[in-house]
């Protein structure tokens, strides 16, 4: 799918999943911005995909400061000609019983996974709709947009919460020709879930292999994991559909974990 010279905004973009957004958007035409907390590995991403630094760049990000997300993206529309499409898709993950976790650690994921959604795509709009050629707007959420896990109070708030936003952007954004959408992928083997083995492990009483086996692939159709590429490919798809007949949607690619 051709994506000849949109311009992305991909957060969370210096590994994982944004990474491989961004590689994705790239190689399919697009001009990538590889927005992160971690500047410099920012910039190594951009530099592998462009070292000319005409069609990739850094910029670095905390979604949930507002001045650096005004900044951010303010800089990277003046050097690539506006923003097309954003993919909000910078998180972490904190494993706690409810009864056990801190308060602090409810606000921080909340405030990233939500007000960083909330604050890029206030800033992305604002470019969008002033430039009159539409847009898309991608969240990704998760299987945990659709369902719940023991252990991931504020993960599973925050992803059913980006459901409820992508709903109303697209009802928003309509009339200016930008669609909202939300990925909710399984398990994606990435540091973020391989962080979660162990301490699942411990929490729950069993072993890592169990974890796998047991409990993040035990209802695919398959014992697969998602893979980046399968998260990726859904973002290219979904960022290029050309009308608003796709729009306020939430696709889940989960290897068939959860069916709607």
């Amino acid at each position: 799918m051709s994506m000849q010279d949109k311009v992305a905004v991909v957060t969370g973009a210096a590994s994982g999943i944004g990474k491989q957004i961004a590689t994705v958007f790239f190689r399919n035409g697009a001009k990538v911005v590889i927005a992160d907390l971690n500047l410099e590995s920012a910039q190594a991403v951009a530099s592998e995909l462009d070292p000319s630094g005409a069609r990739a760049i850094a910029v670095a990000m905390d979604v949930t400061n507002e001045e650096q997300v005004e900044a951010g993206i303010a800089a990277a529309a003046d050097k690539l000609g506006g923003i097309d499409i954003l993919v909000s898709n910078a998180g972490i993950q904190i494993v706690a019983p409810v009864e056990q976790l801190a308060f602090a650690d409810w606000k921080k994921m909340l405030a990233i996974h939500l007000d960083g959604a909330f604050l890029t795509t206030r800033a992305c709009l604002q470019r969008m709709y002033a430039q009159k050629r539409g847009g898309s707007i991608l969240y990704m959420g998760s299987v945990h947009s659709k369902e719940a896990s023991v252990l991931k109070s504020p993960y599973v708030t925050a992803k059913h919460g980006l459901i409820g936003l992508a709903k109303t952007v697209a009802k928003e954004g309509a009339a200016h020709g930008v669609r909202a959408n939300v990925i909710c992928p399984g398990f994606v083997r990435t540091p973020l879930v391989e962080k979660q083995i162990p301490e699942q492990a411990s929490e729950l009483g069993i072993s890592e292999e169990d974890v796998v086996k047991k409990v993040m692939l035990k209802e695919t159709v398959d014992g697969e994991f998602t893979t980046v590429d399968d998260v990726a490919q859904t973002a290219l798809f979904l960022a290029n559909f050309p009308t608003n007949a796709l729009t306020g949607q939430s696709i889940v690619v989960s290897h068939g974990w959860f069916m709607q």
